[in-house]
């Protein structure tokens, strides 16, 4: 299963919201699932409290966890439990099989 999104692996800018949730949750000290997109598995998931946003010049922004991993943020799914800049390409993929035709090729 491929979900890498972009091939080329570039950043995508993300709308405010999610700047703000993420944002939120430091603020809060909460701790948590983040489940991400990534090359390795196409999706992953880290465990852990956000310490930080972190803008990396040429890469994007990421969010720094306790655990010493950080996560770009356009490639998040979710962020202890609330969506997150990729859910929308997530949830396209969940519904793509509707789109079958249960493995006729006609």
């Amino acid at each position: 299963m491929n979900l890498k999104g972009r091939e080329d692996g570039s950043y995508m800018p993300v709308a405010w919201e999610y700047r703000e949730v993420i944002e939120a949750e430091i603020a809060k000290g909460t701790s948590g699932k983040i489940f991400f997109f990534c090359k390795s598995e196409g999706i992953c998931e880290d465990s852990g409290k956000v310490l930080r946003l972190e803008e990396v010049a040429g890469k994007g922004l990421f969010v720094a966890l306790d655990n010493e991993h950080s996560i770009r943020v356009d490639r998040i799914i979710t962020l202890f439990g609330k969506p997150g800049a990729a859910y929308d390409e997530y949830y396209a993929y969940g519904n793509s099989c509707m789109e079958c035709h249960g493995g006729d090729e006609d």
